[in-house]
């Protein structure tokens, strides 16, 4: 999941979170509304009640009813109900009113003093007891559909609910192409860096506009890159002028021992040395090399023909019984001159742990996905406990840098290096790479 997309979803989600928390309350708040309006109006029924009582003046209950209920108008979902006595009168209720809610108001004909409550859960209602000239007559109970109100508040909720789940889509929308603009120097930043490590082109820059706090990061970037660069730089200086000043010396040596004419024993040790030691700075430099982004120069190859070219030097390294084991039909890409660097030095390798006429094997094999060249033979083989560390520089055996650089170039390569020994049956060196 990208950053743009955990933006704009932490982004919903917060809005999302706001929208229901403020719908909740909404609805909290209509609610409250609701039941303080419905008992304002429950009140002023009654209010109305006693005052036309006052203006007619009657002492019979029966007509007061008769002529409040006539010019009575109910609001929606409101009734009246009146009692002569404790019986009950006439009522303006809807003929569809609810037969749980005329049985209930049934049992408050014999109200003394006001009385509010709820009925059956769906009603509220108020009790007033009707006096005339002094003496209780009767009683006037009005009440409201709670259900009924509760509906417009829950429409009223889902009209607000609608409107803010729009609202987070939108929000949603607009963000991502916010973000988008917002974090586009970042991908910048990204595409920059992922093309530096495919192509290793220190040269490129980010192009940097604003200065907020990602230009401020793209600068470090730029920056970062020109120390790269200078180190780099410096680098293959000090390569190039070491493997002079190294090289230089052998030269001058193995040309003086050319005119010595004194023991041709110690000549032939001299020489010996000095191969040792120009193999030595050889591979010293290639390991130095390796660091530096130009280290491989990559082209598409052809396994088979690789192959056959690897075979041809191999066996001038040794008069060892050369084999041709197998070759792999396909393309790879990888650096000519570093591949057949790797496996000159697991042939040479080879011949240093066996005798002349011993078998040595060279084979190569593609799958479509890797390609694997390999070298075995029948030395001594390889102990368990030292199959790690014959890759590590120095590591002391005899083996030189050989197979610290055979790694190193493999690992350029994106690949790796497979070992296969039993002691005392040889050992088999298997570059495997990825075919492109």
């Amino acid at each position: 999941m990208t950053s743009r997309t955990r933006i704009v979803l932490s982004i919903a989600a917060l809005f999302a979170f706001a929208t229901a928390v403020s719908t909740l309350a909404l609805r909290q708040v209509l609610l409250a509304r609701v039941d303080a309006r419905i008992q304002a109006a429950l009140a002023q029924e009654v209010r109305e009640l006693q005052r036309f009582a006052g203006e007619v003046r009657t002492s019979d209950v029966r007509t007061l009813f008769d002529q409040f209920l006539a010019r009575d108008v109910p609001d929606e979902a409101e009734a009246s109900f009146t009692f002569v006595g404790e019986r009950p009168y006439r009522s303006n209720a809807d003929l569809g009113a609810s037969a749980q809610l005329i049985e209930a108001v049934r049992e408050l004909g014999d109200v003394d003093a006001v009385q509010r409550g709820d009925l059956e859960g769906s009603y509220r209602y108020v009790a007033v007891p009707v006096n005339l000239r002094g003496e209780r007559r009767g009683a006037f109970v009005v009440t409201a559909d709670l259900e009924h109100e509760r509906a417009e508040v829950a429409d009223a909720v889902r009209v607000a609910g609608g409107i803010g789940f729009g609202m987070v889509v939108l929000v949603s929308v607009l963000a991502y192409a916010a973000v988008g603009r917002i974090l586009a120097p970042l991908r910048t930043l990204g595409a920059t860096a992922r093309s530096i490590g495919s192509t290793d082109d220190l040269t490129r820059r980010i192009d940097v506009r604003g200065n907020d706090d990602i230009a401020e990061l793209g600068h470090l970037f730029n920056a970062m890159l020109d120390r790269l660069e200078a180190a780099f730089a410096l680098q293959r200086e000090f390569v190039s002028d070491a493997g002079h000043e190294l090289r230089t010396p052998i030269t001058i040596i193995r040309g003086h021992l050319e005119l010595f004419d004194g023991d041709p024993e110690t000549a032939r040790i001299v020489a010996d040395e000095l191969d040792r030691m120009s193999r030595f700075v050889e591979d010293l430099l290639t390991l130095a090399k390796s660091e530096r982004p130009d280290f491989l120069m990559l082209s598409e190859l052809d396994l088979d023909l690789l192959t056959e070219d690897l075979m041809a030097k191999a066996e001038r390294l040794g008069p060892r019984e050369w084999t041709l084991a197998a070759t792999g039909a396909g393309l790879l890409r990888g650096d000519r001159q570093r591949l057949t660097q790797a496996v000159m030095n697991l042939a040479h390798n080879a011949v240093q742990h066996t005798s002349a006429g011993d078998p040595i094997v060279l084979g190569s094999a593609h799958d479509g996905d890797t390609a694997r060249i390999w070298v075995a033979d029948s030395g001594p083989g390889v102990p368990a406990e030292d199959r790690e560390r014959i890759f590590e520089r120095y590591a002391g055996d005899g083996t030189g840098l050989g197979l610290a650089i055979v790694r190193t170039i493999a690992t350029a390569h994106g690949g790796r290096v497979e070992l296969e020994s039993e002691e005392g049956e040889g050992a088999r060196f298997t570059i495997v790479l990825p075919a492109s």
